[in-house]
């Protein structure tokens, strides 16, 4: 008999196979007190939690017989990876429940949006009558913009195109290939800035992601134009969009999410432009059910000796295979990082080569962590070591692993490249005894850097002066360089010059650097 522990309010009816199977003993209490906690972990083989029960690392260490912690909703934040990775512990979500329920909410709020339905509502509470105050439009004709065309965006796609809207959409992982199969048209950011009537993102809440929708993109916007959230509250910026709003510049918003919340305070809510919902995307009885189902479905197959759908952390390695590999984790993850951030265009291929002592180990974990560092550019901490191959494939991206003899001088290699739709690139790394993870080779300039801090690569014209002019102009903003390699191919051609700084390179300093005689091309990266 296995014992499953349930420590949050779950749907009784997503929990069914478990309350139904005969070698399942369940036991649910969603009030236990830290202490409770660590006494009922003691002797569960399986814990099941929503938001509420913070899995730390003493929970985990006081759990002796646990295999498996299931997260009854998308993200893992209250869980400790790292403890449940080092003990054993394998951790699944349920990346998928919520998908049909957001995508419905934010169809729901853009409806509500274009024809006032809220606002009109309240004024016949308050025994108004007021017809002509609330004209709406057709959403017929209308452009869409979709800003992440991940599952919900591809949803809403569909319902939008069902009220014949025109469907725009920006993703880095969509070229027009995937966007002709999926009946809408594939943009820029700009360009879907530029041609939304109504505007709807989705798309994670990472650094790259975090006020997407800034008073720059909004001015870009048609005057008139309406912006939805329903993703993750930070996307858009709320003090450029408040602003916006009352300057004429957008019609309307429609909000589910807040960058603090509760928000029941926000100055948002004192437009009467403006609708929202207490984040109530995923709050569906369907949803609830669906998160819940799945995490059971994955407790029940690993406690009966199978393989889990939607594992989070590093699947289990024997011992001496990952002392042979964790030295190599770091270097595999950050090569992977540094390289998206260089490459343009939508990605269709990662390759990923070993030589030297790699030859004799299994590289597979190794692979999986590159291509992790490679997707986290977009997707963030979505992205993880065991779910990295998946959400290549969804994302349509083919990724290879090949070993080769050809050592190039080092005793350990990896080379990490990317090729899509505009250009390939690639760079290459090693431990160096006592010195730790080396940049040796980007495309075909040999470097030595260190992969990690901030970071400026700039292509350039190998000509007198050039250094010095960069230099200079990072001095004048209070820079630091703290190293500098560059590589060429030969005297007066084409180089690289890769910088390390004390702080980050603002935009202004970015253009300026730009615009200097022989630079092609400037970019700045945080690993």
């Amino acid at each position: 008999m296995h014992r499953v522990l349930i420590s949050d309010p779950l749907s009784e009816d997503g929990i069914r196979p478990l309350l139904e199977a005969e070698d399942i003993e369940t036991v649910m209490n969603s009030n236990l007190s830290h202490e409770q906690l660590l006494e009922e972990i003691g002797s569960a083989e399986a814990l099941i939690v929503r938001s509420q029960t913070q899995v730390t690392r003493e929970v985990i260490e006081h759990a002796p017989h646990l295999k498996i912690i299931g997260r009854a909703g998308v993200g893992v934040d209250n869980i400790d990876l790292d403890a449940a990775t080092e003990n054993g512990v394998i951790v699944v979500n349920a990346p998928d429940g919520n998908t049909i329920s957001t995508a419905e909410h934010t169809m729901a709020m853009l409806m509500s949006l274009a024809r006032n339905i809220p606002q009109a509502y309240h004024q016949l509470q308050q025994k108004r009558w007021e017809r002509k105050k609330f004209v709406g439009v057709e959403l017929k004709d209308k452009v869409l913009g979709i800003v992440g065309f991940g599952r919900i965006g591809r949803e809403v796609a569909q319902r939008a195109k069902g009220h014949r809207m025109k469907v725009i959409a920006f993703d880095p992982f969509l070229n027009e290939e995937k966007a002709e199969k999926a009946g809408v048209t594939h943009g820029t950011l700009e360009e879907v800035l530029k041609q939304a009537d109504f505007l709807t993102v989705h798309t994670p809440l990472i650094e790259k992601t975090k006020h997407l929708i800034n008073e720059e993109a909004i001015a870009m916007m048609k005057t008139g134009a309406r912006i939805l959230n329903c993703a993750r509250g930070g996307i858009v910026e709320e003090n450029a969009l408040y602003e916006a709003i009352q300057s004429g510049k957008i019609a309307g918003a429609a909000l589910d999410v807040f960058e603090e919340e509760p928000a029941t305070e926000h100055p948002l809510l004192s437009l009467p432009e403006v609708i929202a919902t207490p984040h109530l995307g995923a709050s569906t009885i369907e949803a609830q059910e669906n998160v819940a189902t799945d995490v059971s479905f994955d407790v029940l197959e690993l406690l009966r000796g199978g393989t889990v759908k939607n594992p989070v952390n590093l699947p289990s390695v024997s011992s001496e295979m990952m002392e042979k590999l964790s030295p190599y984790f770091k270097l595999s993850e950050r090569l992977g990082a540094f390289l998206s951030k260089v490459v343009d265009g939508t990605l269709e291929r990662v390759n990923v080569y070993y030589s030297g002592d790699l030859l004799e180990v299994d590289t597979m974990p190794l692979t999986r962590i590159a291509v992790k560092g490679i997707l986290k550019r977009h997707i963030g901490e979505r992205v993880n070591d065991v779910n990295a191959f998946k959400t290549a494939s969804d994302k349509g991206i083919t990724v290879n692993e090949q070993k080769s003899t050809q050592t190039k001088g080092f005793t350990n290699l990896i080379t990490v490249e990317i090729e899509t739709d505009q250009e390939k690139r690639s760079v290459a790394g090693t431990l160096l005894n006592g010195l730790g993870a080396r940049i040796v080779q980007f495309d075909q300039y040999s470097i030595d850097v260190v992969p990690e801090g901030h970071l400026v690569v700039i292509r350039h014209t190998d000509q007198p002066g050039a250094i010095g002019r960069v230099g200079s102009l990072l001095a004048e903003h209070e820079i630091n360089i703290a190293t500098m390699q560059v590589g060429r191919t030969n005297e007066g051609g084409e180089a690289v010059m890769v910088l390390t700084v004390d702080k980050p390179v603002d935009g202004d300093c970015d253009d300026k650097l730009a615009q200097i005689a022989d630079i092609k091309q400037v970019q700045c990266l945080t690993i």
